[in-house]
């Protein structure tokens, strides 16, 4: 009777829980024409994904800006080589390659949490996820052992990654395992915002669009191309002081890529 008792018990507090959470969506055809479609299996996967991060993980998001000027000089002076190898340099690989020398330096970034076994996962090696926005919703390819590779080689895996996200050809096990993820929103600008952690990594880099702007460098107004950005952060594993450390560190890797291979 008691076991009986319980299980009713959890299931009232399941059924309160879902009513809690759950939204009731009123009959939208009685205000206008209304189509009905369903889901993509995709679309469903990430919701729920979603949904189960920004519920179970306290995230804190860190926001900063670098004068990339430098950085972006280096990249469209590779315009010729790239055309030999037949690969694009994009600023993606300056942004695995900061991530992963940062992971590397603040290994507090590079765990999981294991909360049923009340244990932190310390992982031994750096694969960062890349987010790609495909027709058939976000998909989130893994580029494996990135503080090991350089600078072409990212570049043409990530984009041999994007593409098979794009013509939907991933394989399963090009979509686990990654540490950390880079979501970006690129060309469609934006000055912040609070991306959501990839659940169970503890950590991701949100990066907007680049522009020129007038800043002070050497007591001087000058024109620099600055990028914003944000890191969002599990705070039941990373503090505020190490969130802030992490960003500062990314943001002196962008500004000086030479210390990136240093």
């Amino acid at each position: 009777q008691q076991w009986e008792y319980g299980k009713q018990d959890c299931y009232t507090l399941v059924r309160q829980y879902y009513e809690l959470i759950g939204v009731k969506l009123p009959d939208f055809s009685q205000f206008g024409e209304v189509k009905r479609e369903a889901m993509s299996r995709m679309m469903f996967a990430t919701a729920n994904n979603m949904q189960r991060s920004w519920l179970n993980v306290p995230h804190v998001t860190q926001f900063e800006d670098a004068d990339i000027t430098d950085m972006e000089d280096f990249r469209k002076a590779q315009k010729a080589a790239g055309e030999k190898k037949g690969v694009k340099m994009t600023p993606l690989p300056f942004l695995l390659k900061a991530c992963a020398t940062a992971l590397a330096e603040l290994p507090q970034f590079n765990v999981s949490l294991d909360m049923e076994r009340k244990e932190v996962v310390r992982k031994k090696f750096i694969h960062i996820g890349i987010a790609v926005d495909t027709p058939n919703g976000l998909m989130v390819p893994v580029i494996k052992d990135v503080d090991k590779k350089g600078l072409w080689e990212l570049a043409a895996e990530s984009a041999e990654l994007a593409q098979k996200a794009r013509d939907k050809k991933l394989k399963p096990a090009e979509m686990q395992g990654a540490c950390f993820t880079i979501t970006s929103l690129g060309a469609m600008g934006g000055l912040g915002a609070t991306p959501i952690i990839n659940k169970p990594e503890v950590g991701i880099l949100g990066v907007h669009k680049a522009i020129d702007r007038a800043v002070v460098k050497d007591g001087q107004v000058v024109v620099r191309r600055m990028m914003n950005f944000s890191s969002s952060f599990d705070h039941r594993v990373v503090d505020g002081w190490d969130g802030a450390m992490l960003v500062q560190r990314l943001k002196t890797l962008l500004e000086h890529p030479a210390t990136i291979f240093m």
